[in-house]
Formats: C-alpha cells, sequence, structure tokens
C-alpha cells in the first residue's frame, strides 16, 4: 500500500487539489433535484386516500364480496362473457373489411364510388351507436318481410320473415359493425394518405402493378399507422359492446341484469360484469403493445408508451363519439 510519502509531486497535487468534473464523470452526470415538499405532500395525500378507498371497499358489508365471488365463474355470466366475446370480434372484423372498402371507394377516381362512401361515413358517424342499434332492432317495422328476387316490386324468390331474422344478438352485430366500419374507414384513409405519392410513382414506373403497389409499397407502410388506432378501436368496442343490453342482446351485462333482477344483488352483480370487463380489457391491451412493436420495426420508431402505461391508457379509453 502506498504512502503519501511513495505518490511523486504530480500524484500529490492531483490529491490536494482534484480537477474539476468533467461531461463524462460520474459527478457531471448527478442531476440535483430540488426538494418539493408540496409534491410530497400531494403524493402522500393521494396514497392515504387510496389507502382508505381500498380499505372501505374491501369491508364494506354492502358490496357482498362473497356473492361476487359465487358468481364470477357461473355459467350464466360465462355465457354472456362468450357473447361480448363474440360481438366483439366478428363486429370488428365486419367493420375492418368495411373500413377498407369505403377507405378505397373514397380514394377512388370515380365520383359516384366516393359519394356514396362519403354518404355512408356521414351517416354512421353522424347518429348515436345507441340509436342505431334500436333502429336495427326494429328493423321488422319498416320491412316486415326480407326477401331475395327481382328488385323495384318485382315478384320474389323466398322470404323470410324479419323478427325470425333479426334477433337481438343479430341486430347487435349489425349496429356494431357497420358503426365500426365508418370509424375504421378514416383510419385506413388516414394510413394510406400518409404514404408518400413518389413512391406510388416510382412503382409505376417500374412496372408494377396497381395491385401490387397497393401490396408491396403502400400498405406495409400503412400498417404502421393504421394498426395503433385500429387497436383502440378494438378495446372501445370490447366495452361499447354493453350498450346491446338495451336490445336484450344476451351480453356479459345483459345477463348481469338478468341476474340481479331476479335476486336485488345490483352491486355485486355490477362488480362481476367489471371484473370480466377489465380482465379482457388488459388482455387486449398487451396484444395491442406487441402488435405494435411488430409493425413499428424497421422506422426508427418504437411504441410510444410502456406496456402498463398502455394498459393504464386503455382502461380510460372511452372510445369515439360514439
Amino acid at each position: 500500500m502506498s504512502t503519501p510519502l511513495d505518490r511523486t509531486a504530480d500524484e500529490r497535487v492531483r490529491a490536494a487539489d482534484p480537477a474539476p468534473a468533467g461531461p463524462d464523470t460520474p459527478q457531471a452526470n448527478r442531476i440535483s433535484h430540488p426538494v418539493r415538499p408540496g409534491r410530497w405532500l400531494a403524493a402522500g395525500v393521494v396514497a392515504l386516500v387510496l389507502v382508505w378507498l381500498g380499505w372501505s371497499i374491501a369491508v364494506n358489508p354492502n358490496l357482498h364480496w362473497d356473492i361476487v365471488v359465487d358468481y364470477q365463474f357461473d355459467r350464466v355470466i360465462l355465457e354472456g362473457l362468450w357473447v361480448t366475446i363474440q360481438l366483439t370480434v366478428v363486429s370488428m372484423l365486419i367493420g375492418v373489411v368495411l373500413g377498407v372498402a369505403v377507405a378505397l371507394m373514397q380514394i377512388s377516381d370515380s365520383r359516384i364510388l366516393r359519394t356514396g362512401a362519403t354518404a355512408y361515413v356521414w351517416f354512421f358517424r353522424g347518429t348515436p351507436l345507441l340509436v342505431q342499434l334500436i333502429f336495427w332492432f326494429n328493423i321488422a317495422l319498416i320491412f316486415p318481410e326480407i326477401g331475395l328476387g327481382v328488385p323495384f316490386g318485382g315478384p320474389k324468390l323466398v322470404t323470410w320473415e324479419t323478427n325470425a331474422l333479426v334477433t337481438g344478438f343479430v341486430a347487435a352485430l349489425l349496429g356494431l359493425s357497420i358503426n365500426e366500419g365508418a370509424y375504421m374507414s378514416e383510419i385506413v384513409r388516414a394510413g394510406l394518405r400518409a404514404v408518400d405519392p413518389g413512391q406510388q410513382e416510382a412503382a409505376a414506373a417500374l412496372g408494377m402493378s396497381r395491385p401490387k403497389i397497393m401490396r408491396r409499397v403502400v400498405l406495409p407502410q400503412a400498417m404502421r399507422i393504421i394498426v395503433p388506432p385500429t387497436g383502440n378501436q378494438f378495446i372501445s368496442m370490447l366495452k361499447t359492446t354493453s350498450l346491446v343490453s338495451v336490445i336484450a342482446g344476451a351480453d356479459l351485462l345483459t345477463v348481469a341484469q338478468r341476474l340481479y333482477l331476479t335476486n336485488f344483488e345490483v352491486i355485486a352483480l355490477l362488480i362481476v360484469a367489471s371484473i370480466w370487463y377489465l380482465v379482457l380489457t388488459t388482455v387486449a391491451s398487451v396484444g395491442q403493445y406487441f402488435l405494435e412493436r411488430r409493425f413499428s420495426r424497421g422506422f426508427g420508431t418504437t411504441v410510444p408508451s410502456t406496456l402498463r402505461g398502455r394498459i393504464g391508457r386503455n382502461l380510460r379509453f372511452t372510445g369515439s363519439a360514439r
């Protein structure tokens, strides 16, 4: 071990008067945070409120947690949960297909196609989804029969009673998917418009056909813009399915309402439904996070928020102004 007497003159000078910290030294990287008592006080108050709220909910006998536990995996609840999942997935798939078709019509050179697409988006975005659901459920008042045949009053080959075809589930599916198609068309159109037209011209100059340009040049770039809002729309659709309870759509909220109308355990059954909605939303958020990260590869960008932040945002997300 060296002593002060063994050091050279330069070492003794540096030991007595250390050099000031440079930009690369650990001391330079230290950031001094000012003490903020107001922030600590606010955080303490929020933490205290959260603990008190959690304790009050946990020990409140009026919430009937034993009923919540009994009905969480009840057969009727799980059947309603399955209907909710079906409505969400099928409505979203139909909505995406409709949205792509309408978006292509909107960017078409045909004025008639553009006018039809604009009228579709204008009507279904301009009326509330709840009104549309009730309309579809009562479509038999306008068309008592639905048939196939010659239009404009001509003979019909086959007919069906509308009430037999358009059940509560079918009416819910029609209302959700057609409404979703209007919103998805705007998302898809924005994604397609975001691709530089010069790339399409360059691809055309290389001899690529229009479908090939769309498949090989436009869509891979547009998907990076289309996927994030589509994920949000899916999660919004998951929660929006609760609206079909007004037309007896047999979804999760509908069966919960039927149960609490018989046993009067209103809050407990609503908690059961809420827990399942939170579970589904969380699972969908995780899938959305990894899907966005996959489509962000190669563009020099990353998913803008963490997985935990994405889940929290989607739990707060209330969807488009429907």
